[in-house]
């Protein structure tokens, strides 16, 4: 297995509804293809970290990397991995309009976003903090989130 962890930036602000169509389309192809990981949008920037089988997740990234909903696809990440950190985690973001998704299971608010898995090295757990801070902004993400408060 793999991990692949990417940054983009959508090529316009996506509405709640985009995003709900997004989560709808992601946990489909997700789950025919036994791939799983975290997405994380806010204010037209994306992050995703995608874990599974390096057969399926390299031509999924070129996929990704030329999707026409966003520009700028870096790819940070492209490393081994012997378990799934993310396994239950689907998406994250700040949604335009908080109260229309407390309801949508996969979705997480980011004051609400747990710490990164023990199974994730120190290395990457830093580097997911680095990814939600770069997303979400400083003011986002509250203290004591992450491999440095430990």
């Amino acid at each position: 297995m793999i991990h692949i962890v990417y940054m983009s930036r959508a090529v316009r602000p996506l509405s709640d509804q985009d995003l709900q169509e997004l989560l709808m389309q992601c946990r489909r192809d997700n789950a025919a293809h036994n791939v799983t990981g975290v997405l994380f949008y806010s204010h037209g920037n994306i992050a995703q970290l995608i874990e599974g089988e390096k057969e399926v997740l390299e031509p999924l990234f070129e996929t990704i990397s030329r999707d026409g909903r966003h520009s700028n696809v870096i790819k940070l990440v492209d490393k081994p991995i012997t378990v799934r950190s993310f396994s239950d985690w689907s998406m994250a973001f700040h949604p335009l309009e908080p109260s229309g998704f407390e309801a949508l299971q996969g979705f997480l608010l980011p004051h609400h976003l747990p710490p990164p898995p023990s199974s994730l090295s120190i290395a990457d757990s830093l580097l997911v903090d680095l990814v939600k801070l770069a997303v979400f902004g400083a003011e986002e993400v509250p203290a004591g989130l992450g491999a440095l408060d430990a």
